[in-house]
C-alpha cells in the first residue's frame, strides 16, 4: 500500500472542487506568511483563535474530505503528542529567593510567590496538578498549547497551498514578491527555477524513504532483539542510503536537463493564465482587505 501518497504533505492535488484554487497565488503566499509569522511571541488566544480560523478555511475550502482528511489527522496526532510531552517534561523552576532579612522587617516590598492556577472561570480556579514525577504548571502548560499550536498551524498552513497551487503558479509569486530584489543583483529567475526543482523532487523524496521502509517491512527486522547500540547503528544505514538516492536522483535529473539544453525560462512564462483572463476577482479582493484585518488584530490583540 502506498500509505505515504494517502498522505499527500506538500503536493499538487489537481482538479476544480474548491474556491481556494481561484485565489491569486500572491495571495496565498501572504496568508502563508501571515500564519508563519503572527504566532511568533504571540499569547496563547491569538494562537488557539488562528488554528481555529485555518480549520475553518480547511473545512470551508470546497476542496474534497478525501485530499486533506489524512494529512490533517496525521498532523493533528503529530501536534497533541508534541504538546503532551512539552506539557509534562520539566520546564525548569525559578530560583527561591532568599533575604537575609526577615520578611516581617520588609513589609509589602516581599515579592509575591507565581500563581499556578492554570485556568480562571469566574471564582472556579484550576491550578497545577502532578502525575507522580510529572508536574503539570501554568508554565509547562502554555509551552504545551504553544507548541501543539505552532506545529499544526505552520505544516498544514503551507500544505493547504500546496495543495491547491501548482509549482509553477507558486514560482511565479515567489518571482514577483522578489523582482524589486532583482535590481540589486539578485538572480531571481535562477532561484525561482531552483524552487521549482525542490517542489518537484517532493514526491521522489517520499517515494524514496518509503522503498526503504518497505526494504526493512519485507525482512522482518525486530529493532527489540537488535538492541540500542545496533538499531540505532541501523537507522543511520538508512538514513545514509536515503541521502544516497536522493543524491542520486538529483544528478539524473541534472544530466536529464543537461540533456535537453538546460534553458532557463523566464520568470513570466509560468504566469497564471487565470489572472490575464479575470484579473482581480472579487474574492482577491475581499481575502486581500481580510489578510491587513488579521495583521492589524494580531498588531493590538496578538499579546492575549
Amino acid at each position: 500500500m502506498d500509505w505515504l501518497r494517502q498522505i499527500p504533505i506538500g503536493q499538487f492535488v489537481d482538479g476544480r472542487a474548491g474556491w481556494l484554487r481561484g485565489l491569486d497565488p500572491r495571495l496565498k503566499l501572504g496568508w502563508v506568511l501571515m500564519f508563519l509569522l503572527t504566532p511568533v511571541l504571540a499569547g496563547p488566544v491569538w494562537r488557539v483563535s488562528l488554528l481555529g480560523l485555518l480549520l475553518l478555511l480547511t473545512f470551508c475550502s470546497g476542496l474534497p474530505v478525501r485530499v486533506w482528511w489524512r494529512s490533517l489527522a496525521f498532523l493533528a496526532l503529530l501536534a497533541i503528542g508534541a504538546g503532551v510531552l512539552a506539557t509534562l517534561l520539566p520546564t525548569g523552576t525559578a530560583p527561591a529567593l532568599l533575604s537575609v532579612r526577615p520578611p516581617t522587617e520588609l513589609g509589602s516590598t516581599v515579592p509575591a510567590t507565581p500563581s499556578w492556577e492554570l485556568l480562571y472561570l469566574g471564582p472556579f480556579k484550576l491550578g497545577g496538578f502532578s502525575l507522580g514525577p510529572l508536574v503539570v504548571t501554568q508554565r509547562s502548560a502554555q509551552l504545551g498549547l504553544n507548541t501543539s499550536t505552532l506545529i499544526l498551524t505552520v505544516v498544514h498552513s503551507v500544505n493547504l497551498m500546496l495543495l491547491t497551487t501548482p509549482s509553477e503558479d507558486l514560482v511565479w509569486a515567489l518571482a514577483w514578491c522578489l523582482s524589486p530584489l532583482g535590481a540589486l543583483g539578485l538572480p531571481v529567475d535562477r532561484l525561482s527555477f531552483q524552487l521549482l526543482l525542490a517542489l518537484r523532487f517532493l514526491p521522489l523524496v517520499q517515494e524514496e524513504l518509503q522503498n526503504l521502509v518497505r526494504s526493512l517491512a519485507s525482512r522482518a527486522v525486530n529493532l527489540k532483539r537488535l538492541g540500542l547500540k545496533a538499531s540505532f547503528g541501523l537507522v543511520l544505514a538508512v538514513g545514509e542510503r536515503l541521502l544516497a538516492n536522493i543524491l542520486l536522483r538529483a544528478e539524473q535529473g541534472a544530466e536529464a536537463l543537461m540533456a535537453r539544453g538546460s534553458e532557463w525560462l523566464p520568470t513570466e512564462h509560468f504566469r497564471p493564465s487565470s489572472l490575464d483572463a479575470t484579473g482581480f476577482k472579487p474574492l482577491n479582493l475581499f481575502g486581500c482587505a481580510l489578510l491587513l484585518l488579521m495583521f492589524g488584530l494580531r498588531g493590538r490583540y496578538g499579546s492575549v
